[in-house]
């Protein structure tokens, strides 16, 4: 599965987030840092970290813990 996670540079929260995600091999993220692109900054600039399934679109807001994460990677 391939996810991806919105962030920036220096986010706490980011880091945090990160750190709730699973280490499995059949899970790749792309990190995306939303200071790069004005869009991104513009939707994701108030709600990072953001994690969202490329298969689908589907988005989970922060807060979320481990659990949560593994619910939503299941949900496809």
């Amino acid at each position: 599965m391939r996810v991806r996670l919105f962030y920036t540079v220096g986010c706490h929260l980011c880091e945090l987030a990160e750190m709730t995600l699973p280490t499995v091999p059949e899970l790749v993220v792309e990190r995306m840092d939303i200071a790069d692109d004005e869009a991104l900054l513009e939707r994701y600039g108030l709600r990072i970290p953001v994690l969202a399934r490329l298969s689908d679109g589907a988005e989970l807001d922060w807060p979320f813990d481990a659990e949560r994460v593994n619910q939503f990677l299941a949900e496809v």
